[in-house]
């Protein structure tokens, strides 16, 4: 079956948001039968408040730190998991997906 993009609805601030191939293709990976409800700025919001660093929901409390970038294909701002330092290029999490399945 062939999946294409989604634009979906944030329940918490209303906003359009993409849901990628990519991301259906990792979340059918994953298991994941239901699409996300938030855009990624209301999950890392949420994740921040709850005090969690994502990862399934058990214990051990370990939060990421997260830095703020610009994607280097598109231009949008994001987070990543590691500080960028300038010497490659930094992507989003979309952009990231499709590098990766390119086969850089």
């Amino acid at each position: 079956m062939e999946l294409a993009d989604k634009t979906l609805t944030c329940v918490d601030c209303g906003a359009p948001f993409a849901f990628t191939a990519g991301e259906q293709e990792f979340f059918a990976s994953r298991g994941f039968t239901n699409e996300p409800k938030r855009c990624a700025g209301c999950r890392s919001a949420r994740r921040s408040q709850r005090g969690d660093g994502g990862g399934g929901g058990g214990g051990g409390g370990f939060q990421r730190e997260r830095y703020q970038a610009i994607c280097a294909e598109c231009g949008i701002e994001t987070t990543v998991p590691f500080q960028p330092r300038g010497i490659r290029p930094v992507y989003c999490q979309d952009c990231f997906s499709r590098q990766r399945s390119s086969g850089f």
